[in-house]
């Protein structure tokens, strides 16, 4: 397949399709889940789309003469179109239940297919997720570890400077722009805007105004690292606070946001309760407050958030794409002490402090410190996560590390 970029999600994927009957597959528009699916079963499977709207209607009306149509072993693109189908899916794989792999589903809304999945298919299928790649797939060091499960060999294998950083933040993780560096970064990011308003937001019944709906998406990536409080923004553009609330969670079942909830142990202080929100794809936070030079990204009052909302989303992807389910919080507590993210893994937490200088400094870690002092033996070594490269201690169980070796 021409241009086609290797995924950390491939072995994953082919050993669920060994293990189960059916396998969804989900994750935001343009991640790559068609094509994933084409390149590894393409030769094996047919391929079906459910968008398109007589292939849909076929799907609902008669779903057991489209099952005899199109038998397994099949694909099934955008089924959260046809969410009825998924019954007679049921249906036809109990009839063989010892049969592995007969069914492919994707979808790009998980909230809504994945209650469809847990309704009909308990058991039956394995739910994994592919999002916009992350820096190690870009840069084919796919299967590197993250900063705290090795010494070395961990990140994307290559260093990056400060400008080529700030520029792949910029263009963002969709495979399309990854594969073709000359695309037109803001003709993509706001097609796909469109797009995504168009096909995914209009098909949801709480959505009525898309117009105001886009500026929503523009107040939230205004708002990226920032506590989260949705009674403001629903004061500011003019919504009820429950209608916030509803579109936030379409943003986060449709991949476009990742809330980030604070990290509570019992070490008895007054901690901070509010969420954070951070976009999954660093270009699409870009295009959104409208930053398209990557001087301007790296000097502006949004570097900070926007550097976090990478390396969030490296951690994210890089574990989501193992198939494991990431367990990332923030820390904070009332007087002001704080640790960007909390990484749950392996029994340990994993401090993550993230600076946008090249020059990373003891006192930087402070929050790291706090927190490693008021959990003691549950928390593993912190990273001071910097634009620049290199591994240097930094004293009191703190390491810092470029974030091309996250």
């Amino acid at each position: 397949m021409a241009n086609y970029l290797n995924r950390s999600l491939e072995p994953v994927l082919q050993r669920a399709v060994t293990e189960f009957p059916a396998v969804v597959l989900t994750g935001p528009r343009q991640s790559g889940k068609t094509t994933l699916l084409k390149h590894l079963f393409g030769n094996d499977y047919g391929y079906l789309s459910l968008e398109l709207p007589d292939v849909r209607a076929a799907a609902e009306e008669d779903p057991r003469s489209f099952l005899a149509r199109f038998p397994p072993p099949v694909i099934y693109d955008e089924v959260q179109f046809a969410p009825g189908l998924l019954p007679y899916v049921k249906e036809r794989i109990d009839e063989d239940r010892g049969r592995s792999g007969q069914f492919l589903l994707s979808g790009s809304q998980n909230l809504l297919l994945n209650e469809r999945v847990t309704e009909s298919l308990p058991g039956r299928a394995a739910i994994l997720h592919l999002l916009p790649m992350s820096w190690r797939e870009a840069c084919g060091n796919l299967h590197a570890p993250l900063a705290w499960e090795a010494d070395s060999g961990t990140g994307t294998g290559k260093p990056l400077s400060p400008g080529e950083l700030w520029s792949r933040m910029l263009r963002g993780g969709y495979p399309e722009l990854v594969a073709n560096p000359g695309r037109d970064l803001q003709l993509w990011h706001s097609s796909y805007i469109q797009t995504y308003l168009e096909r995914d937001v209009r098909s949801l019944r709480q959505v009525g105004d898309l117009g105001r709906f886009r500026s929503f998406l523009r107040a939230i990536a205004a708002r990226t690292g920032q506590l989260l409080n949705l009674s403001e923004v629903g004061r500011d553009l003019g919504v009820a606070v429950n209608t916030a609330k509803a579109w936030i969670s379409i943003l986060e079942a449709t991949y476009q946001i990742i809330i980030v909830r604070p990290y509570f142990a019992n070490i008895g202080k007054r901690l901070v309760k509010s969420p954070r929100v951070y976009f999954t794809d660093p270009g699409t936070l870009c295009h959104l407050t409208g930053l398209k030079d990557p001087d301007h990204a790296a000097s502006g009052p949004l570097a900070g958030p926007l550097m976090e909302a990478a390396v969030l989303g490296e951690i994210i992807k890089t574990l989501t794409h193992r198939g494991e389910r990431p367990e990332v919080y923030f820390w904070r507590t009332a007087a002001g002490a704080e640790v960007d993210f909390v990484v749950e893994a392996g029994g340990t937490v994993v401090p993550i402090e993230v600076k946008t200088t090249a020059t990373p400094r003891p006192r930087m870690a402070r929050g790291i410190r706090s927190l490693r002092s008021d959990l003691g033996v549950r928390c593993g070594p912190g990273y001071l996560v910097h634009a620049g490269e290199g591994r240097l201690p930094m004293g009191l169980g703190v390491t810092a590390v470029g974030v091309s070796e996250l």
